[in-house]
Parts: structure tokens; sequence; C-alpha cells
């Protein structure tokens, strides 16, 4: 799957909750994400020198990507067989994100789970 598809794939299913997401759609919707909020906080900085509207771009980009972004980690906890409620275990200060982490680059369950069919397989 390249980061076009990924792309496409997680703002078709916006607000989809239900369902497996590969790896690669995680990733690369995330890497996607990181990207364009680098570049619009690098044109932030540099261009406007930290003044004008650009970092309302910012704050528009970050709510316009939260729900999908949400969505895509709890299908990707689906498909390693977690429940999505997984995500909260974040809130742990540090040791939390680093098991999140560790659960969203696991592989996936091979053939289906209670979540629905192995992504892999279609």
């Amino acid at each position: 799957m390249s980061m076009v598809e990924a792309v496409k794939s997680v703002f078709g299913q916006y607000a989809t909750f239900t369902g497996r997401a590969r790896r690669s759609e995680y990733w690369y919707f995330t890497l996607f994400n990181f990207l364009v909020s680098l570049v619009i906080s690098v044109l932030w900085a540099v261009i406007l020198r930290g003044e004008g509207s650009l970092n309302f771009l910012s704050g528009i980009w970050t709510l316009a990507t939260f729900v999908p972004s949400l969505a895509v980690s709890i299908r990707r906890l689906h498909d390693t067989g977690k429940s999505g409620w997984y995500c909260l275990i974040s809130l742990i200060p540090l040791v939390g994100a680093i098991i999140l982490i560790v659960f969203l680059a696991t592989d996936s369950q091979p053939g289906t789970n209670q979540y629905g069919p192995n992504p892999k397989g279609m």
C-alpha cells in the first residue's frame, strides 16, 4: 500500500471505528499527517516569522485530522486483536505511549478475528 492509497483510505473512512486497518495504512497516514504539520509549522515560523494566520491553519489541520487519526488508530488496534479502548493507555505518562506504539507496530492477527477479516487477505 502506498502513502497516497493509505491517506485516501483513511479519509474515505473518516469516522469509521469498526473493522481493521493494516500497519502500512496506519503508519503512512501518520507520516502524511506529520509531514503536513511540519510544512505548516515551517511556513509559519520562517515565512511569517510567527505572525499571521498560519497558526490558525495549523489548528484547523489538527481538528480536521483528529477524528480520522483516532479512527485509524482504533482500526489498527482491532487488527492486532485488541479493543480500541487501548488508545486510552496513552494517557499513562511516558510508559503508556510506548506501550501503545508497540501495539500499533505489532503484526496483524492472521485470519478473521472478532473485528472482521484480515485486510491483508483482501
